[in-house]
């Protein structure tokens, strides 16, 4: 049993960014799609398979062609999933500036002189 694909998995190979890339201006047939490749038929039909499962692609029966048709809304997952980690770092960062400018402006401080408090008991 195969499992399940998902954007993520879809999205990890740099051949099926370009496909997705390609038909998002327009739908195209499968072999618009493949000669924009210099691998394999198989191969590319192999890609588009899986961008089919991931829902990322439709294909669509036009007489005796098949056209390509991407379906863009998928990739809000990953765009939520970025987003959960851009809001994270940017208040690391926003924190790591503040105590950065802290201590830049602790460093112009002239230090103060601690007053000398003598402990030793008088007799």
């Amino acid at each position: 049993m195969e499992a399940r694909r998902d954007v993520f998995q879809a999205i990890a190979d740099p051949t099926r960014r370009e496909i997705i890339n390609l038909v998002s201006f327009q739908p195209m047939n499968l072999n618009a799609v493949a000669e924009r490749f210099s691998v394999s038929r198989p191969a590319i039909s192999k890609h588009i398979k899986i961008l089919t499962e991931c829902g990322l692609v439709t294909i669509r029966q036009e007489g005796r062609e098949r056209f390509c048709e991407a379906r863009l809304d998928k990739l809000n997952e990953v765009s939520e999933w970025v987003e959960q980690y851009r809001k994270f770092w940017t208040g690391k960062l926003d924190a790591l500036e503040v105590y950065l400018e802290q201590l830049q402006t602790n460093e112009h401080k002239p230090l103060k002189k601690k007053k000398h408090v003598n402990r030793r008991k008088k007799n």
